[in-house]
């Protein structure tokens, strides 16, 4: 369709499932900053006052795993007390020797997408670029106004396109946690004024643009007291709220061997820098890898019909400009260090602090 309405959603820090990618994120960058060699999968699931920490390691780093989930559920914004049952055993040495041999190969079979597109600054989707500037512009909201919000809650944008390009915000919708005592009105006034108004272009805005805030009423009980949480649940908001495709994996707790995480890193810093050269006005790689081997099974692109030449010609460009195997992409975009917490919220993609989200210029 060429004339359509698509929507796509954003949640805050305080979502559990966010909660448990922030725990995760935050072992795996205390297990790199002591040994950038560390080979981690150690997850988080959370119900009331339960958390689990569960996974597999091999690493030389000492980790206060309770410590971390500890801490991490307090600077979030949680008060309560929380139970840590931790159960991480070392990573199976049949993976580690595969993965760990002469030159580094894939720790995981499977497909990993990139997406890019010139309809934000930051080459992201519009509904996905603005429901994360209203997630965090929320949790700024709620930080400065403690008493009235709380960490938990939700955004969703739907945006109109006309000819495949955007033209509209046709629908807002915010969620967020709040004190007992506070009214459905003030909360509207707040969320209008210090959250939508401040994120949206008014451009996008017109007479016929929709707000529902707490569309359900009343949301007191959120968090993991609310829902259970886990890691790696919110992965269409990590990557492109839907827009293109998604692998398998999810991001958070996998060191950069495992290429769920890094190769759709790589293959978001491929398709945005194919965007950014004006090679297609959208475009989507793929690639997929066989547990152990450096090299990929397969190199895919699509621009969707809107690129300036073939996508066989600009695979061929992509082939002679970047290289897709393991240990490339763990140098080439410095990923053994500590840089991943920052991504657990608010998406993987579109912040330009992190090093895929750099755009090579490409010799063809």
């Amino acid at each position: 369709m060429k004339n359509y309405i698509f929507t796509s959603e954003s949640v805050t820090e305080g979502h559990p499932d966010k909660i448990c990618d922030l725990v995760a994120d935050s072992i795996l960058d205390c297990a790199l900053s002591q040994d950038p060699n560390s080979n981690m999968a150690v997850e988080c699931t959370i119900k009331d006052d339960f958390v689990l920490i569960y996974g597999e390691a091999n690493t030389k780093a000492k980790i206060d795993y309770e410590k971390i989930a500890l801490d991490t559920i307090r600077e979030i914004g949680y008060p309560e007390e929380y139970h840590v049952h931790v159960v991480v055993n070392q990573q199976s040495p049949e993976i580690h020797n595969a993965v760990n041999g002469e030159e580094i190969g894939a720790g995981d079979q499977g497909i990993m997408f990139g997406y890019a597109c010139d309809e934000s600054k930051e080459y992201m989707p519009l509904p996905i670029y603005y429901a994360h500037l209203l997630a965090r512009q929320l949790t700024k909201v709620r930080r400065a106004n403690p008493t009235i919000l709380g960490p938990d809650g939700k955004t969703q944008v739907s945006v109109e396109y006309v000819d495949d390009q955007p033209k509209r915000i046709d629908t807002i919708v915010v969620s967020t946690q709040h004190a007992a005592n506070v009214t459905q009105e003030q909360i509207k006034e707040l969320i209008m004024k210090e959250v939508i108004e401040p994120s949206i272009d008014p451009a996008f805005l017109d007479e016929n643009t929709k707000y529902f805030i707490n569309p359900s009423g009343s949301f007191v009980v959120g968090g993991s007291f609310g829902d259970s949480g886990t890691t790696g649940r919110k992965i269409v908001c990590d990557t492109y709220g839907g827009r293109g495709r998604i692998g398998g994996g999810c991001f958070s707790s996998k060191d950069p061997t495992k290429v769920d995480r890094s190769a759709a890193y790589y293959s978001r810093y491929v398709a945005k820098s194919v965007v950014a050269a004006g090679l297609a006005k959208k475009a989507e790689v793929e690639v997929a890898y066989a547990i152990g081997k450096a090299e990929p099974v397969s190199l895919n692109i699509d621009t969707f019909g809107t690129g300036k030449m073939t996508d066989e010609e600009i695979l061929k460009i992509v082939e002679n400009n970047f290289d897709f195997r393991v240990g490339n992409i763990l140098s080439e975009l410095d990923l053994r260090r500590p840089i991943y917490k920052r991504t657990a919220c608010y998406g993987h993609f579109g912040d330009p602090a992190f090093p895929w989200e750099q755009v090579k210029e490409l010799k063809y």
